[in-house]
């Protein structure tokens, strides 16, 4: 809450330097703005290795069907929210948004200077790569390069907690002014009201359905499911983080009831893998900056479905943490999508401006899956030994 407070400080003084500083203000404000891009755009790569890598190489050996079944539930509920989020985006955001020509409008000042500090390797570079790896160590129990990995992901997260994430109010106050500066700024915040209602509301949407349907096809009272899970879902509304969410959510899923095996398993898999309402949240809004941005549109769910399905595959690089998500998708965002720098800051805007409700919705949806694991695999488990899962 205190980032959103940050945020919300940065865009307001972004806008008010726009319209009455001088420009000489305003372009090292930019120039700011141009630096930490480059530094998040550097890192974007690095995220996707480390994060992927140690998440591939801990996963449980020797977890059989389990595994490949709540993967396959986790990705299968990221994609299907992905798609409806853009199909109801794509169909009500040009009815209730601003006309396109919300950003790059006029003449924004420009930065003092440039500083191009490119990727060591690209996304889709570094994607395969921490497959390879992933599995790799996986495979051969590589302790040492499982070691490296982790603590590489422990330094980018150094990076993000320490560097990145504090200059975000910083980054989207120098965006909030150039568009200040070149007149867009009234017509974006419009659009941002009604993106973060319609996302907000679609969220709730997602979970109705999936916890209607989990109810009645396991033969368990709906209602009865989500009022175990509303402890999980106000705590991750505090928390913002998945990671720091899984105490209370474990205890809820036990008390759904899941077999303890069960909800020991997936629900930490799942706080890591199982993003729903982050790509709700992702989706929508990349919908609703394209549609922003003049020449550019909505384009049709052909054109957009390899990122969705790219999208689900990224989130498992998220960081745990309030803004994982985005950050790790930034790299999908502007190598499928093209976006600039401009339409990266207002995604990072928009994301963090409801990232407590993703996350909420992130681990109340872990309860779905956990269900139905419990479903499949409950009485295997319980007559199993204690020290193995099927």
């Amino acid at each position: 809450m205190n980032l959103i407070l940050k945020l919300l400080a940065g865009m307001a003084a972004g806008i008010l330097l726009g319209f009455f500083a001088p420009v000489w203000s305003v372009r090292g404000l930019l120039t700011v703005t141009e630096i930490v891009g480059q530094l998040i755009k550097f890192t974007i790569p690095l995220i996707i290795l480390f994060y992927i890598t140690s998440g591939i190489a801990s996963l449980p050996r020797n977890s059989g069907r389990l595994l490949g079944r709540t993967v396959g539930f986790a990705y299968g509920s990221t994609l299907a929210a992905g798609i409806l989020a853009f199909l109801v985006a794509a169909v009500l955001l040009p009815v209730f948004s601003p006309a396109a020509g919300a950003t790059g409008q006029g003449a924004a000042p420009a930065p003092w200077f440039t500083l191009a500090v490119p990727p060591l390797f690209g996304v889709i570079s570094a994607l395969v790569a921490a497959f390879v790896f992933g599995t790799g160590i996986s495979a051969l129990r590589a302790e040492t390069l499982r070691t490296l990995f982790e603590q590489g992901r422990d330094v980018v997260e150094r990076l993000l907690g320490g560097v990145i994430i504090p200059l975000l109010p910083l980054y989207i106050a120098g965006v909030f002014a150039g568009m200040a500066a070149d007149g867009s700024v009234f017509t974006t915040l419009k659009a941002f009201g009604v993106v973060l209602v319609m996302v907000v509301v679609m969220h709730w949407a997602w979970l109705t359905a999936l916890f209607l349907i989990t109810g009645l096809m396991t033969g368990r009272s709906p209602l009865g499911l989500v009022r175990t899970m509303l402890p999980a879902y106000f705590t991750a509304l505090g928390t913002m983080s998945s990671a720091a969410t899984i105490p209370v959510t474990l205890r809820q899923v036990k008390a759904l009831p899941v077999r303890e095996p069960i909800a020991n398993f997936t629900v930490p898999l799942c706080a890591n893998i199982h993003l729903s309402g982050s790509t709700i949240t992702l989706v929508t809004c990349a919908t609703a900056v394209m549609l922003l941005t003049p020449g550019v549109g909505i384009p049709g769910l052909g054109a957009m479905l390899p990122f969705i399905l790219m999208l689900g595959v990224i989130m498992v690089a998220a960081p745990g943490a309030p803004g994982g998500a985005v950050m790790a998708a930034l790299g999908l965002l502007t190598s499928m999508l093209g976006f600039n720098e401009t339409q990266v800051a207002l995604m990072i805007a928009l994301y963090l401006a409801q990232d407590s409700f993703g996350t909420a919705t992130n681990v109340t949806g872990d309860g779905v899956i956990a269900v139905w694991m419990d479903k499949f695999f409950g009485a295997e488990v319980a007559a199993a030994k204690p020290d193995g899962v099927a």
